[in-house]
């Protein structure tokens, strides 16, 4: 059972900071070297879900983490507040259709937990359909993995309240991050204490596809994890470029 408040936001104090920057970098371009086997193979996909309180660095970390990959191969996926369509439809039909194709990455900023997220805490649906959205929500991770040779990856960025603090009110200070701001963003600070509840539930019942729980009040640590963790998944599906079979050669092709 995963407790929030008993996991740390910050780096371990062992680390230096200019050594793990420096090896961060190296993760990225061997991501991206992975990647181009994954794109040549076309056999695997892989699913990255970043969630987390606002200012938590959902954004940072999918433009960085993927920065040495192929542009046609990687797709980033931003969920907002559904539109009239999507609410007409059941909460799944909005994320499917987003799922990777074998070859390709895929980024989810926000993603379906958002419906067992800020709807739960605003109490726009009731525990029972909490248990409904939980169920398909397993089995659609599952049917991602099983079926389609999808691998999926869950982060929660986590973020403590007193860096969340810092970061907004930069949003206000800082010109070049004005556009930035929300005035909601302040809001859903005061529910603070329900959200992270809401998390620790999701986090512990949506297991079918494991979640990692990144420290991430500092940036270069944050980006570190993730780094760390996407390669090891990469490098884990045994990725490898397809040889060509010359026997099947037209004629006149070669020397």
């Amino acid at each position: 059972m995963i407790k929030l408040k008993k996991i740390d936001t910050r780096a371990p104090k062992h680390l230096d900071k200019k050594e793990v920057k420096a090896a961060t970098e190296e993760l990225y371009k061997r991501i991206g070297e992975s990647h181009e086997m994954m794109m040549a193979d076309k056999k695997q996909s892989l699913l990255v879900v970043f969630q987390g309180m606002d200012s938590s660095g959902k954004d940072g970390l999918t433009k960085r983490i993927f920065r040495y990959c192929s542009a046609v191969g990687v797709s980033a996926k931003g969920f907002k507040k559904p539109t009239e369509e999507e609410f007409a439809h059941d909460f799944l039909w909005r994320i499917h259709k987003h799922a990777p194709a074998k070859g390709t990455i895929q980024v989810f900023n926000r993603s379906h937990y958002e419906d067992i997220l800020i709807q739960r805490v605003h109490g726009w649906i009731d525990e029972e359909r909490v248990d409904i959205r939980i169920n398909a929500i397993n089995a659609f991770e599952d049917l991602l993995q099983k079926d389609n040779g999808t691998t999926v990856l869950k982060f929660f960025l986590h973020l403590s309240p007193e860096r969340q603090l810092e970061k907004l009110q930069e949003r206000l200070d800082l010109p070049e991050k004005n556009y930035k701001h929300n005035d909601g963003d302040w809001k859903e600070r005061k529910l603070w204490d329900k959200y992270m509840d809401a998390y620790e539930d999701a986090i512990n019942r949506c297991n079918v596809a494991p979640w990692y729980v990144v420290p991430a009040d500092q940036r270069w640590y944050r980006n570190f994890y993730v780094a760390q963790t996407v390669l090891k998944t990469l490098e884990g599906m045994e990725l490898e470029f397809p040889l060509l079979d010359k026997s099947k050669l037209g004629e006149g092709v070669g020397i």
